[in-house]
């Protein structure tokens, strides 16, 4: 049974850490001042313009003990991670959530984050929300949050409105109906996390995929060793997120990747979806890790309902 964290009200606190890659404070202003403007409270952790000089945002140990605070302080009620890139692999471990089990919380992000989300979903067993972070906000300053749906649905999320999104059909969906758990995230992420503690249980699952900047060939091997670990056989559904910013080898592979993906999962049966905005660009739905939705793909379009 997957818990659901409370959801957020007016008065309650967002702390904000960086527990991978680093990232400059003033690319998380825009999100601040957009949080507070929701009525929010904001907890700025130390991590967030650290004064690190590699590519981490803080040593382990600070990047661990920081989001360690923020998991059992009580006066955090969800956790908003500021970048993704690399480093939650390092610190999972040695992470403990007997506390957070108690008091959950909203643990907020995507790409590296995978790594966290996909420990909650197997090991805590709470939801999670895989959803913009906070560089995501900067695009605001020319638009209303009327004008955009990503930050928009970042919002509903967090004060518990339920999820109803839309797209395009795309030419390689395979239409259906199915309501199952989801579960997901990035691929390289997934595929790493193969034989961990963290390796998802992903069947009867629906699962959601994307990436950015892989080589094709790359995208084809992961996503078979997915199917050889039997990831791929046994799911509800599929959903195939933005692969942005492919790249080829001097030799071309030969295809473009939705195509790649298309051949090794075209043989079962359950339904799948192309092109849905979740990805490393702008067009990122927030999505709930662990949560039921109904998954209904036709010729004309896919709806992802949350139940």
């Amino acid at each position: 049974m997957i818990k659901i964290p409370p959801y957020l009200k007016k008065g309650d606190c967002i702390g904000i850490t960086c527990p991978a890659g680093y990232m400059v404070a003033e690319k998380a202003q825009t999100c601040i001042s957009t949080l507070q403007s929701w009525g929010f409270d904001v907890m700025v952790g130390k991590t967030l313009g650290s004064k690190s000089k590699n590519y981490f945002s803080g040593t382990d140990e600070q990047r661990r003990d920081e989001l360690q605070a923020m998991l059992d302080d009580e006066n955090i009620n969800a956790i908003l991670c500021g970048r993704g890139g690399y480093g939650v692999g390092r610190i999972i471990d040695d992470l403990d959530f007997t506390k957070f089990k108690k008091n959950p919380k909203w643990i907020i992000g995507f790409s590296d984050i995978t790594v966290l989300h996909a420990h909650l979903f197997k090991i805590v067993k709470t939801a999670s929300l895989h959803a913009p972070m906070a560089s995501a906000f900067n695009d605001l300053q020319n638009a209303s949050l009327k004008q955009n749906k990503y930050i928009q649905s970042f919002y509903d999320a967090i004060t518990g409105k339920k999820a109803n999104y839309t797209c395009r059909p795309h030419s390689f969906n395979k239409n259906g109906t199915v309501t199952a758990q989801l579960a997901g995230g990035n691929l390289s992420l997934l595929a790493h996390l193969t034989g961990t503690p963290d390796d998802i249980n992903t069947k009867g699952k629906i699962l959601f995929i994307e990436d950015i900047g892989e080589q094709i060939y790359n995208v084809d091997r992961m996503l078979y060793q997915l199917k050889r670990s039997g990831k791929l056989q046994h799911l509800a559904g599929l959903i195939v997120g933005g692969f942005t910013d492919m790249e080829d080898t001097e030799r071309p592979f030969g295809k473009k990747v939705y195509a790649v993906i298309n051949d090794i999962v075209g043989q079962y049966g359950y339904p799948v979806c192309y092109n849905f905005p979740v990805s490393h660009q702008k067009e990122n739905l927030a999505l709930k890790i662990g949560i039921e939705y109904r998954l209904t793909i036709t010729k004309n379009n896919t709806r992802l309902l949350e139940v």
